[in-house]
């Protein structure tokens, strides 16, 4: 029986698990917080505009505008609102945005063909406001039945989209000064 004893060793005590290298589900976890690191960098100003962040998103003009461009675009495509009524909200909509990004000294005198030569002159995406936004000068007086026409709809969710990439778009780059003449500003007050 003493050899017996003599062969049982005794109990060792837990050595404990180190620290380094991590487990695999570290690994994972850090490779998760990564990528959604640069999916949240790449896609930052979408997600400002479309997510309400209170401590970002608080007295952004940009989330408002983009909030009401994109709730116009629906009342459209669903015919809730008339062509002639959305018409006049995108146009209003354009002027806030424009104040809001350049100033207003830049741009709340400007009508009729001034305004969309200003437009198409400052808007980063280079969307072509002068032709394809001819719609925002005829459509508020444009007569109901003019206004009914499927084209038109279209085209009206193209000029909100382009108003919301505009929105989307970091910060102003002009890409150039746009100088109206006193001879012009005389014609525009008239018409």
């Amino acid at each position: 029986m003493n050899e017996a004893v003599q062969q049982i060793r005794d109990i060792h005590g837990f050595t404990g698990v180190p620290w380094w290298p991590p487990g695999p589900g570290w690994w994972v976890l850090a490779a998760g917080l990564i990528l959604l690191a640069l999916l949240v960098w790449r896609f930052r100003s979408t997600l400002r505009l479309r997510i309400p962040i209170p401590v970002i998103t608080l007295g952004d003009w940009r989330w408002d505008a983009a909030r009401q461009l994109r709730a116009l675009r629906r009342q459209v495509q669903r015919d809730e609102l008339a062509l002639k009524e959305a018409a006049g909200s995108v146009s209003e909509l354009l002027r806030r945005i424009a104040m809001a990004r350049l100033g207003r000294a830049a741009c709340a005198g400007l009508t009729g063909s001034d305004w969309l030569a200003w437009l198409h002159a400052n808007d980063p995406n280079a969307f072509d406001w002068r032709t394809r936004g001819a719609l925002l000068l005829d459509a508020p007086y444009a007569p109901p039945r003019e206004m009914a026409a499927g084209s038109r709809q279209a085209d009206l969710i193209a000029l909100i989209d382009a108003a919301h990439d505009w929105v989307a778009s970091e910060g102003p780059r002009a890409k150039g000064k746009f100088k109206i003449t006193a001879s012009r500003r005389i014609e525009a007050s008239h018409v």
